[in-house]
């Protein structure tokens, strides 16, 4: 007898009429599951195949559907109705297989196993999730959490397993060769003050992550599916008469505008229709402002895959060199 037969309850010739699922039941006379090897299961749409075997290995309310106490519902295909949802029912069967099972990261869904977990009376994926919630409830961790930067390897592992966008900012002071111009140390702060509020506001939805270690003063970098998209360098040399020095710019509208950008690639979204062709073209349409440079697509990995690096103009004003060899260049 086959699988799927000796779920509806067939035997070796077809009935006259098809049977409700209640008929079904009856004609297995009261053995519930007992006589299959493999069950279909249809938990609120979604559809598992198992073996009685796994159903059966706690005292639960699956295993009492198998031994026939308590009473299923099979439709005319021979699935199994749980009038559940089946969105955490995977981890359930898991659970029944493995003895445990990674539970889900946020507290909600967490608490919506337990659920599922209390309704099966899963007593061990029960305990399971209880003292997990009690673990994190005693441990309590910030909603928006930056993480920094302690070394490329670091980054890199960061940034490619990520399934959000990522933001990174690049600032070092302590890097700074030259003295800072008037004023830079107020746009400098300015660019942290901006990172700390869209990570605010993107909270959850962007992986901010912010960088020390590296030879830019201020740079800001934008990643989409673990690849660098686009990248806004805020750092110039100014050459006075007497001395170097450094200026950092606060291009707020670019940096606020490459931030939306790069939600395409929220959720794997970037890989959609046009998504992806629309950023690595150029996507922005509105042309760079005073003080920063046309956007530079340097390519990456071969084909069409593009990053736009917008770098602010380096002011000249005037250098050291011997008269006659003097070079000055006008925005």
């Amino acid at each position: 007898m086959s699988a799927e037969a000796s779920i509806e309850g067939v035997g070796s010739a077809p009935p006259a009429a098809p049977s409700s699922p209640s008929r079904l039941v009856e004609e297995k006379g009261g053995r519930g599951l007992a006589g299959s090897k493999y069950v279909k299961l249809n938990v609120g749409g979604c559809l598992h195949y198992t073996t009685i075997q796994t159903l059966s290995k706690e005292d639960s309310l699956l295993r009492s559907m198998c031994d026939g106490s308590t009473e299923v519902t099979i439709d005319s295909e021979g699935w199994v109705v749980v009038d559940r949802c089946g969105r955490h029912f995977n981890l359930v069967l898991n659970f029944l297989r493995d003895g445990t099972v990674p539970l889900p990261e946020t507290t909600r869904e967490l608490e919506e196993v337990l659920k599922e977990a209390q309704y099966y009376q899963l007593q061990g994926l029960v305990q399971h999730c209880l003292s997990t919630l009690q673990k994190r409830r005693d441990v309590y961790e910030g909603a928006c959490r930056i993480p920094m930067i302690t070394s490329a390897k670091e980054e890199q592992m960061m940034i490619t397993s990520c399934r959000k966008p990522v933001v990174k900012l690049q600032n070092n002071r302590g890097n700074n060769k030259y003295s800072y111009t008037s004023n830079s140390d107020d746009n400098l702060l300015k660019n942290i003050e901006l990172f700390d509020k869209l990570g605010l506001r993107f909270n959850g939805r962007v992986l901010f992550i912010k960088d020390v270690l590296g030879d830019e003063i201020c740079c800001w970098s934008f990643y989409g599916e673990g690849r660098k998209i686009a990248e806004v360098c805020c750092t110039s040399i100014v050459y006075a008469t007497e001395k170097k020095q450094t200026k950092v710019e606060f291009p707020e509208a670019r940096i606020f505008e490459e931030t939306l950008n790069i939600l395409i690639y929220e959720n794997g979204r970037g890989s959609g229709p046009g998504g992806v062709a629309y950023l690595e073209s150029g996507g922005v349409s509105s042309s760079p402002g005073a003080g920063q440079s046309e956007e530079d697509g340097v390519g990456i990995g071969g084909g069409d895959r593009r990053v736009r690096r917008i770098h602010v103009r380096r002011h000249i004003m005037h250098d050291e060199r011997g008269h006659g060899q003097q070079t000055v260049y006008k925005d």
